[in-house]
């Protein structure tokens, strides 16, 4: 601070220029706001963790979302049977939000006669049964298919199929076939009594968002497929390429895994070991089948792939003391603890080093797994957290809190068993516009307010210092378009988004994490389609902020009708970023008041702004919403900051 006081300063009002963002060539009438900006007035830095992601099992987050696996079902948890109705419809239990489709039966679908195909349970391969299909003396094709594969012409796709039976079968058909009936054929010449692995390469000639895949013989005998893959070549060690591409945009500095509800009920171990072994599961919260192709390992293989930090929540709903003390020493452990040993086994020899922990999820409802009363969750909670300090000293802790009487409960009887304390906020829709974008904000400041009197009335946290972990917030509402809760997100949620980050600077002194629910699909802020993926209007502000705004908040002391605006030094205190959101349709000049501060004229924008506050972006298609980037210069007139906008500037100081 001392060397921006002394180089010689002048007081100045600025009236900063933006390069006018104009659609259809037209302006509107802008009212003037002058602002008022002291640099001395800073206030805790903002922790890069702000800037979280959560990803968990449910709906198309992971599974036809990120993880690059095709096909659905594929080691059979649902019986193939006469009655083909995969999919049904069901509206959500408990946010009262739109129907959404979900797999209910198998995708599997019958080729030939409907008696060629039985479930075999003494024979598995994995899970509870495998199919067995048979000729049953008939003559033609016999064998299964599943339609709604995406095919990108010229895209090479890689897999296996696991398959045992007769020589009398081969060979065995494993074809693609396009809507318009184009067909791309592999033949398997070769078989075993015994389940093994065989390759299966295809490069598409067409494209096609629902190809159906058919397994098929035309011989004599019997086959079983105990299971099959099939991935895009680029994918990433199982990881959809392009969909990590967008998170890689994102830059999110943590990523929480692998639930929410669904942590409850899961047991790690069913996720670790052969991928084609791992047992397929019920979801034990949510609709449809957990594959368990995604654990420890693949969790942590996207962690590097993103270079990000893991945060894993464990079981304290259904699940006990001991396995969540194994799954501790599973990831960190060395290789002489037995946990670490059957890492090693498993592929990786060094520890993991997870150094954040979720201890439970939402154990405060009724809807959790688990759900207990509150006087006995604290007891399973302080046993937990002892239990995972054996394990790992260094294991920092986040525990389950919800403002009122189960945070306080919380903190007044576990402060000495959590480093981090978790709070959740989601909202839902409102009519007024500007109602709408202030939720989260207001609610975030409710939160931060609680905690501060909690901080003067709880004895047991004098002397701590136990931030918050808002590791679920966002909104909740609309359609399910995107599979179980794929909500689609508008402008006007970006605007609240942008505000909700402002609301979390002006308390970075009680907000050290949070973590947006859901990256992908779900309620997230990236959307996909079996072939195409873009960001949701949400994911514009988390991105534009993670990357260009400062780290050391200062404080603007007045508030301004239909506009929210923070700004922040860098760590070096050399360039100063300001955001304002304008959450009107009328634009708005803004005057920069820096007082004695001296600032180069010349600097960055970045714009975010539609007309229209239900605007939406869609994959695949030409996007409605974008991030604008240009110069801005402070000699010129006019900071215009356009109705419905977030607009971020970013200026050096001058030495």
């Amino acid at each position: 601070m001392n060397s921006l006081k002394t180089q010689d300063r002048f007081p100045i009002i600025i009236i900063i220029s933006a390069l006018i963002f104009i659609q259809c060539g037209q302006t509107r009438d802008a009212s003037m706001t002058t602002v008022e900006i002291d640099i001395c007035k800073r206030g805790a830095p903002i922790e890069k963790y702000i800037y979280g992601q959560f990803i968990e099992h449910l709906g198309k987050c992971i599974y036809g979302g990120i993880w690059a696996e095709m096909i659905e079902d594929r080691k059979f948890y649902y019986p193939i049977s006469r009655e083909f109705d995969p999919y049904g419809s069901d509206t959500d239990p408990f946010w009262n939000t739109g129907p959404y489709p979900y797999l209910k039966s198998s995708p599997w679908q019958v080729i030939g006669l409907q008696s060629t195909v039985t479930m075999d349970s003494a024979n598995s391969f994995t899970g509870d049964q495998t199919p067995l299909i048979s000729s049953s003396g008939g003559s033609g094709k016999f064998g299964i298919r599943q339609s709604g594969l995406g095919m990108v012409k010229g895209n090479k796709y890689e897999g296996r199929i696991i398959l045992s039976g007769d020589e009398s079968v081969l060979p065995i058909t494993i074809q693609l076939v396009s809507r318009a009936g184009e067909v791309i054929k592999f033949s398997q010449t070769a078989i075993s009594n015994s389940y093994t692995s065989y390759p299966l390469t295809f490069t598409s000639s067409f494209d096609c968002d629902s190809t159906t895949i058919e397994i098929f013989s035309e011989g004599k005998g019997q086959f079983r497929i105990g299971t099959l893959s099939l991935m895009p070549s680029n994918s990433i060690k199982g990881w959809r390429t392009d969909v990590v591409d967008l998170m890689k945009e994102l830059n999110a500095p943590v990523y929480r895994w692998p639930g929410g509800n669904f942590v409850s009920g899961y047991n790690w171990k069913d996720g670790i070991g052969d991928r084609d072994k791992r047992p397929p599961r019920k979801n034990p919260a949510w609709k449809g089948v957990e594959h368990n192709d995604v654990g420890i390992h693949e969790y942590m293989d996207l962690m590097k792939i993103l270079d990000t930090e893991p945060f894993i929540a464990v079981n304290t709903g259904l699940g006990t003391v001991e396995e969540v003390a194994e799954e501790i020493e599973y990831c960190n452990g060395s290789m002489e603890t037995p946990m670490g040993r059957l890492r090693a086994e498993n592929g990786q020899e060094e520890p993991y080093k997870v150094k954040w922990w979720a201890v439970g999820n939402e154990m405060y409802g009724e809807w959790q797994l688990g759900h207990m009363p509150l006087s006995d969750y604290v007891k399973k909670h302080n046993n937990m957290a002892e239990a995972i300090w054996q394990k790992d000293p260094e294991a920092q802790l986040v525990a389950v809190g919800a403002v009122g009487e189960w945070s306080e409960t919380m903190l007044s009887q576990s402060s000495d068993f959590m480093n981090l304390l978790s709070e959740h906020i989601y909202v839902k829709e409102l009519e007024s516009v500007q109602d709408h974008t202030l939720q989260l904000k207001d609610n975030i400041h409710r939160v931060a307010e609680a905690h501060r009197e909690y901080r003067k009335e709880i004895i047991n946290l004098h002397g701590k210092n136990i931030r918050i972990a808002m590791d679920e917030w966002n909104y909740w509402y609309g359609d399910y378009i995107y599979g179980e809760l794929g909500v689609r997100y508008h402008h006007k949620d970006a605007l609240g988004v942008a505000i909700g980050l402002h609301e979390y600077f002006r308390n970075s002194d009680i907000f050290f994490m949070a973590n947006y629910a859901q990256t992908v699909n779900v309620i997230g802020c990236i959307k996909t389609t079996p072939i195409h993926s873009g960001f949701a209007a949400t994911g514009l502000p988390l991105k534009l902020y993670r990357n260009h705004f400062g780290t050391i908040p200062v404080f603007i002391d007045e508030e301004y009708d239909d506009l929210d605006i923070v700004a922040a030094l860098n760590h070096e205190m050399d360039k100063i970023t300001i955001s304002v959101v304008n959450i009107s349709p009328d634009s708005h000049i803004i005057s920069l008041d820096f007082g004695t501060t001296s600032i180069i004229p010349e600097g960055k924008q970045w714009i975010i702004q539609n007309d229209d506050p239900e605007a939406y972006n869609v994959p695949g298609e030409e996007p409605q919403i974008e991030i604008i980037e240009s110069t801005i210069d402070l000699n010129k007139e006019g900071f215009e900051v356009l109705g419905y906008s977030v607009h971020l500037a970013e200026f050096n100081l001058l030495k």
